[in-house]
């Protein structure tokens, strides 16, 4: 191995070992697929300063994972995430100076700028209380399932803030429009699970006791598949946002002609000319 190669190779790592410390952390026996459960059902899962930073840490060091090729997000104890804390993160806030506030504020919009630029699909699986900034993070999921009990509140108003929290402002409307989005954002109300259907908020329903083995079986069969591709799918779907036709074509024939130079390009044809399903190894 030249020095190059080494260097290069140095700051890549297998994350299957990670060892969260305000959530838990469960990797498939493949170690190809990891599940983040907010685990303080008692709380209904709420967000504290911590488990923030500690979020948008893991999400930033995933970038750099060698074994992680899909993540999981979901809750414990029959919901998905009731938000900030009242009593560990809303009333302190009420308590710090400007420069305070907008420190949190920023790390808040950093977890979602994290989830946004991990390589990694993020599948949400969404049961029961989904609210404020666990609104969000399901929002900055790439895909979202949910039960029939999911009830998805972006409820910012309703404790005297803007609607304009974490990135809802600019992707709420691009999954669910304008005029939905400004009602969820004006009122703070529930969004219900047959709403969030019906608008492709939610990829799709499931009954509570099969939420988890369907976004299992989705992380799998997106595992399954060609993980460089799907690290360049992720970043236009996200870039593309801001750009126009032309640069996004653009964009596109110069990411597709990179993907064109794997080895993961070159498995599935031999596999196609041999009528074999191609086993893609993210390279």
């Amino acid at each position: 191995m030249t020095e190059q190669e080494h260097t290069m190779k140095h700051h890549k790592r297998p994350m299957a070992g990670y060892q969260p410390r305000n959530f838990l952390w469960q990797v498939s026996d493949d170690h190809k697929v990891a599940t983040i459960t907010l685990n303080r059902p008692d709380r209904k899962n709420p967000l504290t300063f911590d488990s923030y930073a500690e979020l948008r840490d893991l999400f930033r060091a995933l970038v750099y994972a060698t074994d992680i090729k899909v993540v999981v997000i979901t809750g414990a104890g029959g919901n998905f995430c009731s938000g900030g804390d009242v009593h560990e993160i809303i009333g302190p806030l009420t308590k710090m100076s400007m420069p305070e506030l907008l420190d949190f504020t920023r790390m808040t919009g950093d977890l979602v700028k994290a989830m946004r630029a991990c390589p990694q699909p993020i599948v949400a699986a969404v049961d029961g209380v989904c609210a404020g900034a666990g609104a969000m993070v399901a929002l900055a999921s790439d895909m979202r399932l949910g039960t029939p009990s999911a009830k998805t509140a972006f409820l910012f108003t309703r404790v005297g803030l803007a609607g304009a929290d974490m990135g809802a402002c600019t992707l709420l409307p691009r999954m669910i429009g304008q005029g939905r989005a400004s009602e969820l954002l004006y009122t703070g109300r529930a969004m219900s699970s047959d709403e969030g259907s019906a608008w492709g908020f939610f990829n799709a329903l499931h009954g509570s006791q099969e939420l988890a083995a369907a976004a299992a079986k989705l992380a799998a069969q997106i595992a399954a598949g060609p993980t460089f591709a799907h690290g360049v799918t992720k970043k236009l779907l996200h870039q593309e946002w801001n750009m126009g036709v032309d640069e996004a074509i653009e964009a596109e024939a110069e990411a597709q002609a990179i993907c064109m130079a794997t080895k993961d390009f070159h498995r599935a044809y031999h596999a196609f000319v041999a009528k074999q399903k191609p086993v893609f190894e993210g390279d």
